[in-house]
C-alpha cells in the first residue's frame, strides 16, 4: 500500500518531463472526454426539473433571456477559474487551493476554501441522492404502466406513499449511492467511461422526447412560452433566481470542476473547453423545457408547478398519452441519467482528497465517503415521512441542508474561488493556464475581478434575507 509520505512524494516529483505538475489520479484521455465528464456533473436534475419549472413560474421566456445573460457573464468566468486553479495545482481542492496559496506568495489558508467546496459537495450530494433515488424507483413504475389512464388523485398517491415510507425512500438512496461508489472507485478512467456512456445515452433520450413533443399539437405554444419575453411576469426576485440557477446548473463552487479541471491535459484550451461546456449544458436545459412545456401545455396543465412538475404533472401526462408507458420509462432513465452524471462530479473532490492525504486506496477511500455521504443522507431521506414533524430554521432536515449549502456555502465558494484566481494568482499564472494576455483573457479578468463575485454576493444577500 502506497504510504501518505509517498504519495506527496510522487505527486511533488511527477513530472511529464517538462517540469510540468501531473496528477496522482491520472488525466482524461481527450478534450472531448473532459467536456462529458465536466457537462455530465453540470447536467442534472437542475437542468431537467428545476430550470423549466423555475421559468414556469416567472413569465418564460423574459427569465430564459436573464439566465442566459447570467450563465455567459458569472457562470464562465467563475468555471474558467475553477478549471485553471484546479489544472495548476493537479491536486484534490482542498491541496490544490492550499499548494498554490503558498506558489503565490499568500497563504496556505486558502485550503479552507476548498474544503468549504468540497464539504458543500458532499452535503449536497447526501439530499441529492435520495431526490435521484426516487427517479430509479419512477422506472419500474413507469415501465410496467402504473401511470397509464391514472387520475389526479391516484398519481399523488402513489408518490405520497412512496415517500411516506421510509424504508423505500432509503433502499432508493442507498442504491444510488452505490452506483456512485461503484463507479468512482474505478478512477479517472471509470469517470470517463461512465461519462462516455451516460452522456450520449442521456441526449439521445433527450432527443428522442423531443421529436415527440413535436407532434404532440402544442410546441408551438411551448416555444412562444420558451422564447416570447415576458418582462411584466418578472420581478426582481425572478432575476435573482435566475442569477442563483444559473450558478448551480454549471455546478460551480462545489470543487467538482476544480477536481475534473486537475485531471485536464496541458494543451487543452481552458476557454474552448468552458464554452463547449457552457453551450452544451445551457442547449440540455432549453431542449428540457422543449420536450416538458408542449406535454404540459397539450394537457392543460400549469407550467409552473415546481417540484411537483416531474413526480405527479408528467406521470399524469404520460399517463393520458397512447405511447405513454414507452415514453414515461424514457423519461426517468433520462433524469436518473442526468443524475448519477452529477452526482459523480459532487463525490469525486471527497474521494481525490482522502486518497491524497491518507493511506486509503481508491477503493478504500470511494467507500468510506459514499458511507459518510450515505449516513447523512438518511436526514433527508426520513424528512419527508417520520421526521416531517421535526422543523427548525427553514424547516426540515432536508430544508436546512438544501438552504445552507445552496444560499450560504456555494455563493461563498464561488466568490472565494474567483477572487483568488483573479486578484491572488499572478497574471503570469493565470496567463499561462487562460493561453495569454488576449482579448478573451482581459474579458475574463475583468469578470472575475469584478462583477461575477459581485453578482455572487448579490444571491447570497438576497437568499439570507438582506436585500
Amino acid at each position: 500500500m502506497i504510504t501518505y509520505l509517498e504519495k506527496e512524494l510522487q505527486m511533488l516529483d511527477n513530472n511529464n518531463g517538462n517540469g510540468e505538475r501531473q496528477s496522482l489520479h491520472g488525466n482524461w484521455s481527450s478534450r472531448l472526454a473532459f467536456i462529458m465528464a465536466v457537462t455530465g456533473s453540470a447536467v442534472g436534475l437542475g437542468n431537467i426539473w428545476k430550470f423549466p419549472y423555475m421559468a414556469g413560474q416567472n413569465g418564460g421566456g423574459a427569465f430564459v433571456l436573464v439566465y442566459l445573460l447570467f450563465v455567459f457573464l458569472i457562470g464562465m468566468p467563475v468555471m474558467m477559474s475553477e478549471i485553471l486553479i484546479g489544472r495548476r495545482g493537479r491536486r484534490n481542492p482542498v491541496s490544490t487551493m492550499s499548494l498554490l496559496g503558498e506558489e503565490e506568495g499568500r497563504s496556505t489558508q486558502w485550503k479552507w476554501v476548498g474544503a468549504l467546496g468540497v464539504i458543500a459537495a458532499m452535503l449536497i450530494l447526501s439530499y441529492y441522492s435520495v431526490i435521484a433515488g426516487w427517479t430509479l424507483t419512477y422506472i419500474p413504475k413507469a415501465f410496467l404502466g402504473q401511470f397509464a389512464g391514472a387520475d389526479v388523485a391516484t398519481i399523488a398517491n402513489l408518490f405520497d406513499d412512496f415517500v411516506g415510507s421510509p424504508l423505500a425512500v432509503i433502499t432508493a438512496h442507498s442504491i444510488f449511492m452505490f452506483l456512485n461508489f461503484f463507479i468512482i472507485a474505478a478512477g479517472v478512467k471509470g469517470l470517463e467511461r461512465a461519462v462516455k456512456f451516460l452522456m450520449p445515452a442521456l441526449l439521445f433520450l433527450l432527443v428522442v422526447l423531443f421529436f415527440y413533443s413535436l407532434t404532440s399539437g402544442s410546441f408551438g405554444a411551448g416555444v412562444a412560452f420558451m422564447f416570447t419575453p415576458n418582462f411584466a411576469a418578472l420581478d426582481w426576485d425572478g432575476v435573482l433566481t435566475a442569477m442563483g440557477l444559473a450558478c448551480f446548473t454549471l455546478s460551480i463552487g462545489m470543487g467538482a470542476i476544480m477536481a475534473y479541471g486537475a485531471y485536464l491535459p496541458q494543451e487543452t484550451s481552458i476557454t474552448n473547453a468552458t464554452v463547449s461546456v457552457v453551450l452544451a449544458d445551457t442547449g440540455i436545459a432549453m431542449l428540457a423545457g422543449l420536450v416538458i412545456f408542449p406535454l404540459v401545455f397539450a394537457n392543460g396543465l400549469n407550467p409552473g408547478e415546481g417540484p411537483d412538475l416531474v413526480f405527479k404533472t408528467l406521470p399524469l401526462v404520460f399517463g393520458q398519452m397512447q405511447a405513454g408507458t414507452f415514453l414515461a420509462t424514457i423519461f426517468f432513465i433520462l433524469l436518473a441519467f442526468a443524475a448519477l452524471t452529477s452526482a459523480l462530479g459532487l463525490m469525486e473532490p471527497a474521494v481525490a482528497w482522502m486518497v491524497e492525504s491518507t493511506d486509503f486506496s481508491r477503493r478504500q477511500s470511494a467507500a468510506t465517503i459514499a458511507f459518510i455521504i450515505w449516513f447523512f443522507g438518511l436526514g433527508t431521506a426520513l424528512s419527508f415521512n417520520v421526521l416531517s414533524e421535526f422543523t427548525f430554521y427553514q424547516g426540515t432536515i432536508y430544508e436546512n441542508v438544501d438552504f445552507i449549502t445552496s444560499n450560504i456555502m456555494l455563493p461563498m465558494s464561488a466568490v472565494f474561488i474567483t477572487i483568488f484566481a483573479a486578484w491572488v494568482m499572478s497574471q503570469n499564472s493565470t496567463s499561462d493556464e487562460l493561453n495569454g494576455h488576449g482579448f478573451v483573457y482581459r474579458v475574463w479578468q475583468v469578470l472575475a475581478r469584478y462583477f461575477a463575485p459581485i453578482a455572487i454576493l448579490i444571491i447570497f444577500m438576497q437568499a439570507i434575507g438582506w436585500i
